[in-house]
């Protein structure tokens, strides 16, 4: 196989990026690590400044969080402006226990109307962003046993097959609404423009400002924020004093429901 591998990933918290990595890293061990890797990080904002293009001879992984359901909406016009000219694709979304509903086809759409041929596909489990218990540590070892065996997989077609058909992956065409939680009473609640808090933990390190995927934490003042923010969990995960925290009574309610109906383990699924 002659072709340069491309591993791309949106990844806050360090999920996606670590299940993308494992099935570049695989493909190339099993061609004897020959290939060279190519890793486009565009989690923060200034990798989204600039398309970015691809030819025939590579083959590309690209890895989002699945955030409502669907592909995070921040992200579609950075996903349509990467073109493809018949290059082979391996969409993958990274979901929290919950569901990836609508999030893998909606990917797959997007690569396909963009030149790329789609030959695989994953949806694969990682800690959620709201939650430090919901899917705790994954994805685990277990979960990359997975990632190698779909590596592998991956490198078979491509070595075996000189022609690829279509894949079809789960999901629904129309794709479905957002996700939403629900209150007491029930009714759906947009906590959309809820934002972190932060504690007296704070000693102003600006590690926050420096992850948050969206460039909304002000560098000035570490307690305001200058744009949305979209749930990543990064600047709370990542503060090393814990100086960040949620305090809306829907958010906080929306997490504690999810950490409570969710606790038994889904696994992987994979399209090949």
């Amino acid at each position: 196989m002659n072709r340069t591998a491309n591993a791309m990933y949106f990844s806050p918290t360090g999920t996606t990026k670590k299940v993308v990595s494992g099935i570049i890293k695989k493909i190339s061990e099993y061609i004897g690590g020959e290939t060279p890797i190519n890793y486009i990080d565009f989690t923060l904002p200034g990798a989204r400044t600039n398309p970015v293009s691809f030819s025939e001879q590579d083959i590309v992984i690209i890895g989002v969080p699945v955030y409502a359901g669907r592909v995070p909406n921040v992200l579609l016009n950075y996903l349509n402006s990467i073109i493809g000219n018949n290059t082979l694709a391996i969409p993958v979304v990274v979901y929290g226990n919950r569901n990836y509903d609508d999030a893998l086809i909606e990917l797959k759409d997007i690569l396909e109307s963009n030149g790329f041929k789609v030959i695989a596909a994953g949806a694969f489990i990682g800690e959620h962003s709201f939650s430090t218990t919901l899917a705790k540590n994954r994805p685990d070892d277990k979960d990359m046993a997975v990632v190698h065996d779909f590596a592998n997989l991956i490198h078979s077609k491509i070595t075996l097959q000189a022609e690829f058909q279509t894949i079809v992956v789960e999901g629904n065409q129309p794709y479905r609404k957002h996700y939403m939680p629900k209150n007491k009473a029930g009714s759906p609640v947009d906590i959309r423009k809820v934002a972190p808090k932060t504690n007296s933990n704070c000693n102003d390190c600006k590690l926050c400002v420096n992850v948050c995927p969206m460039g909304s934490i002000d560098g000035e003042d570490v307690s305001k924020f200058k744009g949305i923010c979209i749930k990543c969990g990064a600047c709370i995960k990542k503060c090393p004093t814990q100086a960040k925290y949620y305090d809306s009574e829907d958010y906080l309610r929306h997490k504690q429901e999810l950490e409570i109906e969710f606790t038994f383990r889904r696994e992987p699924e994979l399209f090949i």
